[in-house]
């Protein structure tokens, strides 16, 4: 693709399937501690039946309402990616609808996040296919270009670069950088051991709250 407007990039490595095997099973939440609270998306709906997502980025940006971009990236999917959309946020046309969502999962897309709208959200709710869209419009796309794939986007307010981790669960949506993994991983494991380990002293009522004196003291020190 060389005509203006259009930039076209090869997909980057996958991440290991041990890798995403284990971020899967975690919960978003506890990655997001572990990212200094500060990163993932915002703004954006889970549109499939609870499901946990994670997958290595193939990134798309388009024009608001125009989908052509999308379905050429398609060719750039490799089973266990996950395809994420910057349709610069708008709401006025879907850029997908069921067809294409299920022709994502046909071809063993992991998921499916856009920063956009989307239609035909009953045939998606109906299913454990992961959608992630901004919101929802019955109007059509259209498909007339430019666009590009493979290159860095923005999804709610997160940057995604090709070949980043995206996670996603009930909560949100998370990119995780490859080279950061291990280390996100371990942390929000032994975070996961400590809230468990709350939830045990609640439920034996014996639940340790003395910090809460502890903090306030500090903050009207100011």
């Amino acid at each position: 693709m060389n005509a203006p407007g259009w930039r076209h990039h090869p997909s980057a490595a996958q991440a290991s399937p041990q890798t995403l095997d284990a971020l899967k099973a975690l919960a978003v939440s506890l990655l997001s501690d572990n990212m200094a609270r500060a990163s993932g998306a915002v703004g954006l709906t889970p549109f499939h039946r609870p499901k946990a997502m994670a997958g290595t980025a193939v990134t798309v940006r388009t024009r608001p309402g125009d989908n052509l971009a999308i379905h050429a990236a398609f060719d750039d999917c490799r089973p266990g990616d996950v395809l994420v959309i910057d349709g610069g946020g708008d709401l006025h046309q879907a850029l997908m609808g069921d067809i294409m969502a299920s022709y994502a999962e046909s071809i063993g897309i992991a998921g499916l996040v856009i920063d956009g709208a989307i239609r035909d959200v009953a045939a998606l709710r109906a299913r454990d296919f992961p959608v992630y869209a901004k919101g929802v419009t019955h109007r059509g796309p259209y498909k007339n270009g430019p666009g590009e794939i493979n290159v860095p986007v923005t999804v709610g307010g997160m940057v995604v670069h090709p070949g980043d981790i995206v996670v996603g669960d009930e909560d949100g949506v998370l990119a995780i950088p490859q080279a950061d993994a291990t280390d996100v991983i371990e942390r929000a494991r032994a975070q996961e051991q400590k809230e468990a380990q709350a939830l045990r002293s609640i439920a034996a009522g014996a639940f340790d709250r003395s910090w809460v004196t502890a903090q306030l003291e500090r903050a009207m020190k100011g």
